[in-house]
């Protein structure tokens, strides 16, 4: 598998997504700045956390401005797979991948802590495979996680199986219909508040994030 890990100022969390898709994967994985672009065919393109270009205006905003955006939508032109996490997330809601936008938890105060997750539906092609009562536990980290969008665009996603993953047992952050992460009409493109990559640790056996990772990357 080839991948490509998009860096912006602020990014803080590229590292880790690139060192797990290399050593549980065997992916090449290649790190891209955000002032370059690219013409390789990668399997996937993950936009990862952080704060990128330090969430000045709002969190995500001028990241889609950024020129390796126009290689991200070749990608994407292409029916490449395109994964945002959390900063990620955000970044896909902002340059219109992603229908809603991430905006301030309700508490009002950042949140770092693990959360259960469960598949809202069998007909979502990534999660759908997920067993009716499995929950995965994965951490979260963002101050602008609540995911809001209209009841029109919420009850879209529901019809048509878009949403990834809903919050299981606590929602942190106040997300509308417990939405902790949706995709793309052809699922090509998923974003999600969780981080996968901070639970896969075989030492720990926090280890549900390669659940997500491989659906993910398998769907």
């Amino acid at each position: 598998m080839r991948a490509a890990v998009v860096t912006f100022p602020g990014s803080n969390c590229d590292s880790d997504i690139a060192r797990v898709l290399s050593d549980f994967y065997s992916a090449k994985v290649d790190r891209v700045w955000h002032k370059d672009q690219f013409s390789e065919k990668y399997d996937l393109v993950i936009l990862p956390g952080g704060f990128s270009y330090g969430d000045y205006l709002r969190s995500g905003a001028m990241a889609p401005f950024s020129p390796v955006m126009k290689s991200v939508k070749e990608h994407t032109d292409r029916g490449g797979k395109l994964f945002g996490i959390c900063n990620g997330f955000q970044i896909l809601a902002e340059a219109g991948y992603l229908p809603g936008a991430l905006i301030r938890n309700r508490n009002l105060k950042y949140v770092c802590k693990t959360v259960g997750l469960k598949k809202a539906s069998d007909s979502n092609k990534i999660s759908g495979k997920l067993a009716n009562d499995q929950v995965l536990r994965v951490p979260v980290a963002h101050g602008d996680g609540c995911y809001f969008a209209s009841e029109d665009i919420r009850k879209q996603l529901k019809d048509e199986g878009r949403i990834l993953f809903l919050y299981a047992d606590e929602n942190p952050n106040g997300s509308l219909d417990n939405i902790a992460g949706i995709c793309s009409p052809d699922f090509k493109v998923a974003g999600m508040m969780p981080h996968p990559e901070r639970a896969m640790n075989p030492i720990t056996g926090e280890m549900d994030g390669k659940t997500v990772l491989d659906l993910v990357i398998g769907a």
